[in-house]
């Protein structure tokens, strides 16, 4: 019987480690006494952990120009232990509103701190009277910028260089940003996490909140209005309408007839109350729904646009590539090799 060769001595191969996680995403928010705890909520409700069922893309954590006790605004006191060398580590440092009285300087020592965190990459987040600190800091200087509408005009006049918006949410420039009145900030956090993770993620963070991933329209609506004149009617009752009917063809003239009035009236209320036109407004809608689809799912593109209403996978590569600036394809490839490695 002949032997079976044997295989020749050498060494096995080494199995290659599976690829480490990455690092969150650090959130340091810098407080003041008093603090507005609803600001600071909001940030740490959507950068903190939501459980096993999301998975952890970022570190939150406070500090104060002095660490110690922080007065807040609901009667107690909240401790702080960590001083202004964590905005060193942030990758995001979050400015959660603050009681800035009129005249008040920012102390120096918080706008060296934040222009440093700037200068090497960190992005800096200003939500409600947040902004004046960027704007201490420069970092607003010929830009539009947010605040909450009760405090624009000061923050215009404080700050000449600053193109104060007062009706918008938010505004975001990509390493600084701003919102409006508190509850904006959720909307602005969001955003940044969509951002950051792809549209999905942030639609999973929303749900646990159980609020919208994207609210729509302009702080204006909340102001006060005028003494006199009448108030603009709401968009909501139509966007809600048209949200859960993406896929369907539906025109400009189509949505007007659903509110009830002409098409110039619509497109002019979208501009007041959005900002941009109904067209744009559906567009955008179906880009969103389209990102979550590749992201989350393996349906053919040709599916995906058919779901959100763009009619052919040309179509929506097309309008993808003028949103994004890159092709569905790639960007599901993108965030699937993201979710694989987290």
């Amino acid at each position: 019987m002949t032997p079976r060769p044997q295989p020749k001595p050498g060494k096995l191969p080494v199995p290659s480690k599976p690829p480490a996680p990455p690092e969150p995403h650090r959130v340091v928010a810098l407080v003041r006494s008093p603090q507005p705890v609803f600001p600071l909520a909001c940030a740490s409700e959507v950068f903190g952990d939501h459980g096993p069922a999301v998975p952890v893309r970022y570190a939150f954590e406070v500090c104060a120009e002095a660490p110690g006790a922080v007065r807040t605004d609901a009667g107690y006191d909240m401790l702080v232990t960590a001083g202004l060398e964590a905005l060193e580590r942030a990758d995001t440092v979050l400015v959660p509103g603050g009681r800035w009285p009129a005249g008040e300087e920012v102390p120096s020592a918080v706008v060296a701190a934040v222009r440093r965190a700037h200068g090497r990459g960190a992005r800096i987040v200003g939500v409600c009277a947040g902004a004046f600190v960027l704007a201490a800091a420069g970092l607003l200087d010929g830009r539009r910028a947010a605040t909450h509408w009760e405090r624009a005009a000061e923050l215009a006049s404080r700050f000449p260089r600053v193109r104060v918006d007062p009706a918008v949410l938010y505004v975001d420039h990509g390493d600084v940003a701003t919102s409006a009145g508190a509850a904006a900030g959720v909307d602005l956090c969001l955003h940044l996490v969509s951002a950051d993770q792809g549209a999905a993620y942030a639609t999973r963070v929303a749900r646990r909140m159980v609020t919208p991933p994207h609210r729509e329209g302009c702080q204006l609506q909340y102001a006060e209005p005028p003494a006199a004149g009448p108030v603009s009617d709401s968009l909501a009752p139509l966007l809600d309408w048209l949200g859960e009917r993406l896929e369907q063809p539906v025109g400009v003239a189509g949505m007007a007839a659903r509110a009830g009035v002409s098409p110039r009236t619509l497109t002019r209320r979208f501009g007041e109350q959005l900002g941009i036109s109904p067209g744009r407004w559906l567009l955008d809608r179906r880009i969103a729904a389209a990102r979550a689809l590749l992201e989350e799912t393996d349906l053919p593109v040709e599916t995906v646009a058919h779901r959100v209403g763009l009619s052919s996978a040309v179509n929506l590569r097309r309008r993808f590539h003028e949103a994004l600036h890159t092709t569905p394809a790639a960007y599901r490839r993108a965030f699937r090799a993201e979710r694989d490695r987290a």
